[in-house]
This record gives structure tokens, C-alpha cells and sequence, in this order.
């Protein structure tokens, strides 16, 4: 499940998304009544399996069975926050009722990667790039979105603009460019080539790892065509010295 909101006196509107059907919207009757046996399976990054009935306008919730709650991410703050941006960016990108069932596998092992201890960082950053991949914005990164050719081990600079990176010869000086470094754009391609069994073994410098970050969030903000509310909150959390347990 990705998110809920109060529906009339006790139900609950809750957004899903799918194996079979992509994101869609239900309604779960009486949910919200203190002894309701459905509340504690349809919580924000639960993995359930619901029986759903058609109702006038919205699906109805008739059953539902936790499969994986992730209990790891809820005893952590800091986890917590990444969960939510995780699931913050599939409900942005996603139209109600278009299935991909490799957005909801990469959304399910993406919460499954944080839930056992996986690097945040990594799982984070190849969950990215593989949405952008399967959504159709891929960020090209081996040759000149500009010129074609092909990128030298040096820095480069990219536009999000024309969805990837631009040379030393036609970077410079087009508004909202980015420079990027060699090494950022070394561990970008690889992230974004491997799996993550090669992904997880990287080691990757802090300062790299901050202009990854940053890189893709522009990149990000720009298809959205605004900012995200997850990394406001992950980054309230880090300065109050929250860590990963």
C-alpha cells in the first residue's frame, strides 16, 4: 500500500499499487472503528493480498492479508524516511490503473533491500535509476545528449533538460547545467548498468555519494516538475543525528 487518507466517518481511501493493475484507489469500509480486523494489514508500505469488489465509482476492500509489513522500517526514523520516499516517488510517477509488474517487483524488493539491512545509499540510488529506465527516462550517460559523442573519463556536465549528460565542449554555459564529475558519473553507470548484487559491493566516497544524490534529485524535480516532500524530511532527520540501526 502506498498511502491512506480518512474517508467519511470510518472508512479509508487508500492508494495500491499492484502487481496486476498498477496504482488504483479503493475504499476500506469501516476501517477506522477500533475493532476492525483489516486496519492492521493495510498500513503505508505493507505488502498485502486484498479482495477487492467494484463499487459505484471506487474499488472496495471485501478482504485483506499482510504478506510482508517490513517491520524494520517502521522501528527506524531514518528508515522510515527512505521507505516513504521510495514509495512518494512510484505514486508521482504513476498513472491509476496502468500495470507494470517489473515497477511493482523493483518496489518490492526495493523495501525488502532496506527492511534487511541493505545499504540505504545503494538501494536508494538503483531504485532511481531503474524506475527512470522502466518509466521511459532513462538518463543518458555514455555518450553527449548534444553532440553524440562518446564521454571520456574526465568531467562532464549534465542537463536535465535534455535527460543526460553533455561534454566538455557543449556544456558549458547553458542555463540549469550541472557539472558532474568523473567519479559520480563512473558510479551513475554503473548503478544504473548493473544488477544489484554487483551494485551492493561498491564503495563509493561520501562526497560522491552527496553529488549522486543531488544529481538525481534535480534530474528528478525536473520530470516531476516539482520538488519531493520525503527528502525534506529525511534531511531534518539527518541533521538531528538520526542514524541507521
Amino acid at each position: 500500500m502506498l498511502r491512506h487518507s480518512d474517508w467519511g466517518e470510518a472508512d479509508r481511501l487508500l492508494t495500491l499499487y499492484s502487481r496486476e493493475q498498477g496504482k488504483l484507489r479503493a475504499v476500506a469500509k469501516g476501517v477506522r472503528r477500533m475493532h476492525s480486523r483489516k486496519a492492521g494489514h493495510l498500513e503505508p508500505f505493507t505488502r498485502v493480498v486484498i479482495m477487492l469488489a467494484h463499487g459505484r465509482d471506487l474499488w472496495i476492500v471485501t478482504q485483506a492479508e499482510s504478506l510482508d509489513a517490513y517491520q524494520p522500517l517502521r522501528e527506524n526514523l531514518f528508515l522510515t524516511g527512505t521507505a516513504s520516499y521510495v514509495i512518494e516517488l512510484v505514486d508521482r510517477f504513476s498513472y491509476e490503473e496502468g500495470e507494470n509488474s517489473q515497477i511493482y517487483r523493483l518496489l518490492t524488493d526495493t523495501l525488502s533491500r532496506l527492511s534487511s539491512g541493505e545499504d540505504p545509499f545503494l538501494v536508494v540510488r538503483y531504485y532511481e535509476l531503474h524506475l527512470l529506465d522502466l518509466l521511459g527516462f532513462r538518463p543518458e550517460l555514455t555518450h553527449c545528449v548534444n553532440c553524440r559523442a562518446e564521454i571520456k573519463a574526465q568531467d562532464q556536465f549534465f542537463l536535465a533538460e535534455q535527460g543526460g549528460v553533455l561534454c566538455p565542449g557543449c556544456g558549458p554555459g547553458k542555463p540549469e547545467v550541472k557539472p558532474v564529475s568523473m567519479l559520480a558519473l563512473k558510479f551513475l553507470r554503473h548503478v544504473q548498468r548493473s544488477t544489484f548484487e554487483h551494485v551492493r559491493r561498491a564503495h563509493i566516497p561520501p562526497t560522491v555519494q552527496s553529488e549522486m544524490e543531488a544529481l538525481l534529485q534535480y534530474y528528478l524535480t525536473y520530470l516531476l516538475e516539482r520538488g519531493l516532500n520525503s527528502p525534506i524530511f529525511l534531511r531534518e532527520v539527518a541533521r538531528k543525528n538520526y542514524s541507521v540501526q
